[in-house]
């Protein structure tokens, strides 16, 4: 989440740029080679296989030793294939794309200039094909800090210029399967207008008032969790390829996705505490907590960037009555444990503090409406 070091960045710019020059020089058909592998290699990293088999090209244009110009250089056909993990890694929980990486060093440092320009090549196809083609392109967007404290912008800015209801671009709708009249295309539904300010508005789950756009909370969990396989794919790239990290569309991609994955997360939890207040108000009114109450508050962690719970005991087992005010007195008590928990940064502490409140306001007069 910090900013990188100048250097590293020029350095990793250089890097990325010297591959992509390479990508660039080689024969058409030798890139479409190297694309097809790519998204081979790709497609079993993000899935979890635990084994993959690859090939080099059969030829590669590089530089050698003592020559001045590059040339297309063959490669023997017993170093073109390569295997990588086994079937017990799935029970060993290895990582793929860490035995990946190894091996792509490894061939990176052979001798033989072919094979190590091979496998650039072939890693660099990989994480172009993960950035470029397996992650969907978004909204050009602008975030701005939720507050001083926030270092990851995540409230969308506008101009106001945006109009609120005619649908101006593709991204502006989507397009619902089996409702258009036949010869006249998809049906498309245009997403609300707070939802247009987001990267992806299709995976906004909720407005700006907190209000929830989808039918369920499953519904807006599987948004989460989608925004969160994106900017999962985009880790294991840069964990492939650091270089990638200075991509333009990797850039503006992890932008987009990650100021809206905080905003909808931070906006699953504070739903979810809401339910977690009525339903406590619901069964404090027929009698069913005088036997006990725990609480699982959810909120959303942007270190991990996925939602946790925090557990805490509001009334020990036992046939006590039920009363608000020990809600109260045991948030404040987890709000002064969070307050002190270096395990949290500045603004996920904030975060779940707010969450905290909700509760402590919602039970301090013993009723009243949740805000």
């Amino acid at each position: 989440m910090s900013e990188t070091n100048p250097k590293v960045t020029e350095r990793l710019t250089e890097d990325y740029e010297r591959q992509q020059a390479l990508f660039s020089a080689q024969p058409a058909i030798v890139q479409r080679f190297l694309e097809t592998q790519g998204k081979q290699i790709a497609d079993a990293i993000i899935e979890g296989d635990s084994q993959i088999s690859f090939l080099l090209p059969d030829r590669v244009v590089c530089t050698l030793e003592d020559v001045a110009q590059p040339a297309l250089v063959t490669i023997p056909q017993n170093q073109r294939s390569r295997t990588v993990g086994s079937f017990l890694n799935r029970f060993r929980k290895v990582d793929l794309y860490k035995e990946l990486r190894h091996i792509f060093i490894e061939l990176e440092q052979s001798p033989d200039r072919a094979v190590s320009a091979a496998a650039g090549l072939l890693r660099h196809a990989t994480v172009l094909h993960m950035i470029h083609q397996m992650l969907p392109a978004g909204r050009d967007v602008t975030y701005k800090p939720a507050g001083e404290d926030e270092t990851i912008p995540s409230i969308p800015e506008t101009d106001g210029m945006e109009p609120e209801s005619a649908i101006t671009a593709a991204t502006d709708a989507i397009a619902e399967e089996g409702k258009a009249d036949d010869g006249r295309g998809d049906l498309l539904v245009p997403f609300v207008p707070y939802a247009r300010k987001f990267f992806l508005p299709q995976w906004v789950a909720f407005g700006e008032q907190g209000e929830m756009l989808v039918k369920s909370v499953d519904e807006a969990n599987a948004h989460v969790k989608s925004m969160q396989r994106f900017m999962e794919v985009l880790f294991l790239a840069v964990a492939l390829a650091p270089y990638i990290s200075t991509d333009e569309e990797y850039l503006q991609k992890r932008y987009g996705m990650l100021g809206q994955l905080i905003n909808q997360g931070r906006s699953l939890a504070i739903y979810q505490t809401k339910e977690i207040i009525t339903r406590i108000k619901e069964r404090a009114a027929v009698g069913s907590l005088n036997r006990g109450l725990r609480l699982s508050l959810p909120y959303f962690d942007d270190q991990d960037l996925k939602v946790a719970i925090s557990d805490f005991e509001i009334i020990p087992s036992g046939r006590i009555m039920f009363v608000p005010a020990f809600v109260v007195r045991a948030v404040r008590q987890e709000e002064a444990k969070v307050s002190q928990d270096t395990r949290f940064n500045p603004s996920t502490r904030k975060h779940l503090l707010h969450l905290l409140e909700l509760l402590e306001k919602a039970f301090e007069s013993g009723s009243g409406e949740v805000r």
